[in-house]
């Protein structure tokens, strides 16, 4: 145990950190490492592979993601700003690269090849988005003739364009979703939210009538016809699980589900361990998500306060969006559950985005000025 005397980094960064945001995360982790036991064997098997490769890989993937969360989590907010500069250029380049080489799958490239590494770009731009978005609208706060909220929309326009093209639209809606809050959140106007909710809506009608994979997607979800399997299965394994589930292994159900490993671990989560154990995993999200905007809202600086509000945000629409397609309350929409479903890149770079929040929420001596503190007047001379 370190002692509160001790002034190493170690020990200053343990006596400074949010301990309940790093036993969120820990605990996130943990689960996703007992729920691919349970959920990937099948899916191994089916394909032809052990029984715990997918398994084994998780565990291979969330020992480096936990050693970068704690890495990141030691920067301070310079270097983090600094951080994502040079990974939002990285991964804008990786974005356009993976329109030419990228790894087509299902008629979207996402995925680009390197050293052997199968890289997600947008996976690890979302956090670099949040940060510079979130250090534009606190410049233009701080200076308003700095045009910082027009840098930030130029900015989403770039990277939604780029969204577009691969066509990711459920990481499209995701990043401007978090965008938009953030810009509430900087003091938006009004009229802006007027002009970028009639956008939004139109953007999903734009969507509908020109992907056609999205307009059958959304049609198989309002009329129930066409191929629902995976989504019907996922449904019926949290019936099937009940409030206490039917134990561990011993899930029936999620041995037909193609993707119960991924984006229906929390499926199989409700029909081995029941519905329990689903309310569990989202109360430790929502723990995450309000204990962000608590902690962004008692913050004096303006970019921290954006940044941390913006990286909770993405975290949890994306579990929630996650969620409510296991739940059928939204269409099908491939997107993981973070740090539970399988994924490296995923994995990484969601470890990141909370070791970014675990290092800008960290215990800082406060300015006098912001604590409200006057320095003592000294008294004149007595004539």
């Amino acid at each position: 145990m370190q002692s509160r005397l001790d002034k190493s980094p170690v020990a200053t960064w343990w006596w400074t950190i949010d301990r309940w945001f790093l036993a969120a995360f820990l605990s996130l982790m943990g689960l996703g490492i007992v729920l691919s036991f349970a959920a990937s064997p099948a899916v191994a098997e089916r394909i032809g592979l052990d029984s715990f490769h997918f398994a084994t890989r998780q565990i291979v993937f969330t020992v480096p993601a936990l050693g970068v969360m704690l890495a990141v989590s030691f920067l301070d907010s310079r270097q983090i700003r600094r951080m994502s500069l040079i990974m939002l250029c990285l991964m804008l380049v990786l974005m356009v690269a993976v329109l030419y080489i990228g790894v087509e799958v299902k008629g979207a490239r996402r995925w680009v090849s390197l050293a052997g590494l199968s890289i997600q770009p947008s996976e690890f731009l979302k956090p670099a988005f949040v940060i510079m978005c979130a250090w534009l609208f606190a410049e233009h706060k701080r200076q308003p003739d700095i045009p910082g909220n027009l840098f930030a929309m130029l900015l989403l326009v770039l990277v939604v364009s780029l969204l577009v093209a691969q066509p990711d639209l459920g990481q499209t809606m995701l990043t401007t979703g978090t965008w938009g809050i953030m810009f509430f959140m900087a003091g938006l106007p009004w009229l802006w939210i007027i002009v970028l909710g009639a956008a939004g809506v139109g953007g999903v009608f734009a969507a509908y009538t020109v992907f056609p994979h999205v307009a059958l997607r959304i049609d198989k979800f309002l009329t129930g016809e066409g191929d629902t399997f995976q989504v019907d299965m996922g449904r019926d394994a949290l019936i099937n699980g009940g409030w206490f589930g039917v134990g561990p292994g011993e899930g029936t159900v999620k041995r037909v589900i193609p993707d119960s490993h991924a984006d229906f671990v929390f499926s199989v989560a409700g029909e081995e361990f029941g519905l329990i154990m689903c309310f569990f995993i989202m109360s430790i999200f929502a723990f995450i998500v309000l204990r962000g905007l608590n902690t962004a809202l008692k913050e004096h600086d303006d970019f921290t306060r954006y940044a941390v509000g913006g990286l909770v945000t993405v975290f949890g629409l994306q579990a929630v969006i996650n969620m409510c397609v296991n739940l059928q309350l939204v269409p099908a929409k491939g997107m993981t559950l973070p740090f539970i479903s399988y994924g490296g890149s995923s994995q990484i770079a969601i470890a990141i985005s909370m070791g970014m929040v675990l290092a800008l929420t960290r215990k800082r001596p406060e300015k006098r000025k912001q604590m409200g503190f006057a320095l003592p007047q000294r008294a004149l001379p007595a004539e």
